[in-house]
């Protein structure tokens, strides 16, 4: 028997991160939307725990016990005393290390995909909590949709979304590890003189006027209302993403930011037709990789 599901890329409309905490992470306030670039995770029964991984940067992706979609078939076997015997196929298509989750949404699928292929029948709130003992952003690849995520990112609470927003994303050369990231943040931080502890920076908070352009479906208030707390540490660790941005902006995006922990960078844009001409320009610009057109929200991990 086999179980196929598929699981989507994120973008973080709004990342607000707070100052580093005792135990090392930040608190933030993440709006998650859900786009529609996919990967499929395939499990099927074998005699041993072993991944494949096939499609871009597939060379990148670990295909051992660090594999998040490996640690995923562990946790929910260890819970339901069940050896994981499977064989996991990542058919890859989200940029890896590019700051959308693919990684999450690796672990987000093989949970579901063994929890389907074992008929373990785990309630959800079970799998939410597997979930967030793998990765901050791993809750969100199963719910999808929109969410603002609270803590670490992992705990949700589902967002109104009032239409469909397009998005044009510019995949970069290599990625940028996420700790590093955060890193720089703090560095940049105490640089300015602001600090970078809890104690230093104040507690991170949704937009009001972000939540608002959501749950109305308005790209130009949407665009008005971005912002990524991390976009500063990113472009300071890589910066030819200045030039990607602006390539984007000048081609007309409504807004242009990085994608998370980057270096992907997103593009919110008025229409399909605008998506068309911004990703041309992009392509034509030297600036990146490659270039991706699609649009969210979408739904989360979902079997096939």
């Amino acid at each position: 028997m086999t179980v196929t599901v598929r699981v989507p890329a994120k973008v973080n409309v709004q990342l607000a991160v707070g100052g580093v905490r005792p135990d090392g992470f930040h608190d933030l306030a993440n709006v998650f939307l859900a786009v529609g670039l996919y990967d499929e995770i395939t499990v099927t029964e074998a005699d041993e725990l072993t991944i494949t991984c096939a499609g871009p940067d597939a060379a990148q992706v670990p295909l051992d016990a660090t594999n998040l979609a490996a640690r995923a078939a562990l946790a929910l076997g260890a819970r339901h005393g069940r050896e994981p015997r499977v064989h996991i196929h990542i058919a890859k298509d989200i940029p890896v290390a590019g700051g959308m989750a693919g990684g999450s949404a690796d672990g987000a699928g093989a949970l579901l995909a063994c929890d389907a292929l074992w008929g373990t029948g785990a309630p959800r709130e079970e799998l939410l909590d597997i979930c967030a003992e793998l990765g901050s952003d791993v809750p969100f690849s199963l719910v999808g949709g929109a969410a603002l995520g609270r803590g670490r990112g992992e705990i949700l609470t589902p967002l109104p979304v009032g239409g469909t927003f397009h998005w044009v994303f510019a995949v970069a050369d290599g990625g940028l590890s996420t700790p590093a990231v955060y890193a720089e943040c703090d560095r940049l931080r105490v640089a300015s003189g602001t600090g970078a502890t809890s104690a230093d920076v104040p507690d991170p908070e949704p937009s009001p006027a972000l939540l608002e352009a959501l749950r109305t479906g308005d790209p130009l208030a949407l665009a008005a209302s971005v912002s990524n707390d991390l976009q500063a540490a990113a472009v300071s660790l890589r910066p030819s993403l200045t030039a990607t941005l602006s390539a984007g902006t000048e081609a007309g995006a409504l807004a242009a930011m990085v994608s998370g922990s980057g270096p992907t960078t997103a593009f919110l844009v008025q229409d399909a037709e605008s998506a068309e001409k911004v990703a041309a320009a992009l392509s034509a610009s030297g600036t990146c990789r490659a270039v991706r057109v699609t649009s969210g929200p979408v739904a989360g991990a979902t079997v096939l």
